[in-house]
């Protein structure tokens, strides 16, 4: 990486709670159920019946929830979820992988059910992934490993790439984003600013009664169908923690997430440089996108991004940004391929 360019924390994907009215198979993919859990194919029974080993590895005095398959020894695969997302939205999908590498999916901080902060940054998330990294035994199997990021998470990936190629052997990023296009920018500053003008700093999530309410509450953001739903009941269960009811009266269900997370994140260009700009890089990048995802949208409506020409791009037909949902076994097919020959050896 050139010293005088350097990347810039300028990815956004913050959930914006203004959209217009969405049909209810977007709005809430879960209500039919009524809290019961959708059927499943034998495919995902399988997967998800490889339980992770769970712990906490420490890092900037936070713990993050790390979750992990494979031996130690074994070429080293690092997933990373999206925006308020979990560790478990890649426990469907890393069982494919613990065969032939030391899998790790890790919550960020202030997700899942790793510690918050007091601030947040694509720094110290990046500092993050390189301690999960080597104490999950990542760099065991005689190689840096290959990070794998999702949305949010590709953000952080690519920064890390960006900043630190001396710790990745490759980067994977899916469907991932650098922002809108202006036009579209402008007018989400705009609801921020009116939002961020609404005193709910330090206001908590929603505490509901039930599961069933919650599920009934839990949607995709940006707001997509759940063309699985028992994947997204699955996600959605697993975003959910236990704590007091509002009046007292016993326990209730709410999102694992920080509330005020985009709040706390440090948006000023940190790192130095130009947004706009293509960093050196030299980490070996790979970006899997869905077909109908909103991302592709707006980049085909000249959204800014850093990603460098020429870079490998594999469409998955029939997915919108949440793939793993959409389109899992396709996902898993794609970064099977790309492992078993990609990058090309030096």
């Amino acid at each position: 990486m050139a010293e005088d360019v350097k990347p810039a924390e300028t990815y956004d994907d913050r959930p914006v709670h203004t959209e217009p009215t969405l049909p209810p198979e977007v709005q809430a993919p879960l209500a039919e159920f009524h809290g019961a859990e959708p059927p499943s194919p034998q495919w995902f029974k399988d997967a998800i019946a490889r339980e992770p080993e769970r712990s906490f590895v420490e890092s900037l005095g936070s713990k993050l929830e790390v979750l992990t398959w494979g031996e130690v020894g074994k070429p080293g695969l690092l997933f990373v979820h999206g925006n308020s997302a979990h560790a478990d939205w890649w426990s469907f999908i890393a069982p494919f992988f613990a065969d032939d590498y030391r899998v790790v999916s890790m919550s960020l901080a202030g997700m899942g059910a790793s510690d918050w902060r007091e601030h947040y940054s694509f720094t110290d998330f990046a500092e993050d992934a390189e301690a999960v990294a080597r104490a999950a035994g990542l760099y065991e199997g005689g190689r840096k490993p290959i990070y794998i990021g999702h949305s949010f998470g590709g953000g952080q990936v690519f920064f890390a790439a960006v900043r630190n190629p001396e710790r990745m052997h490759a980067a994977i990023m899916v469907d991932t984003g650098f922002g809108p296009p202006p036009e579209e920018l402008a007018k989400r500053q705009a609801q921020m600013e009116a939002i961020r003008n609404i005193p709910t700093t330090d206001r908590a999530s929603r505490v509901y009664p039930t599961v069933e309410a919650a599920l009934l509450r839990f949607r995709l953001m940006p707001p997509q169908p759940a063309e699985n739903a028992y994947i997204a009941d699955f996600i959605a269960r697993r975003s959910l923690k236990k704590v007091p009811l509002e009046d007292g009266s016993g326990e209730g269900w709410t999102w694992r997430f920080d509330p005020n997370m985009w709040g706390k994140l440090v948006r000023e260009m940190a790192m130095g440089g130009d947004p706009t700009q293509i960093p050196e890089i030299t980490t070996p990048m790979v970006h899997i996108y869905g077909a109908k995802s909103r991302i592709v949208e707006h980049r085909k409506a000249g959204a800014p991004s850093p990603f460098p020409p020429g870079l490998i791009e594999i469409e998955i037909p029939d997915a919108h940004h949440h793939i793993m949902i959409d389109q899992p076994l396709a996902l898993v097919a794609a970064i099977r391929a790309l492992l078993a020959a990609w990058p090309p050896k030096a």
